[in-house]
């Protein structure tokens, strides 16, 4: 199913209205942290469990992907 072009323009109109609100959601819920809501966000940001010393993949993820889509049956 396609969309035609009055209900490309009103999905297009719909998305740029919840950009406003969300970003207007974003703005006021900065404004509204405490320093100990940002110290702990920090504190979530910094504690991720990832090994910085671990060795570099040996593999590209572009060259998996292209190994993946080179799988797919040929559409004729």
């Amino acid at each position: 199913m396609r969309m035609g072009d009055i209900e490309l323009e009103r999905w297009n109109q719909t998305w740029q209205r919840a950009a406003t609100a969300l970003d207007d959601l974003r703005r006021r819920e900065l404004q509204a942290m405490t320093d100990d809501d940002v110290r702990r966000a920090i504190n979530e940001v910094f504690s991720v469990p990832f090994d910085f010393a671990a060795a570099p993949a040996r593999i590209s993820g572009l060259v998996e992907q292209q190994r993946l889509f080179a799988l797919l049956p040929r559409k004729t």
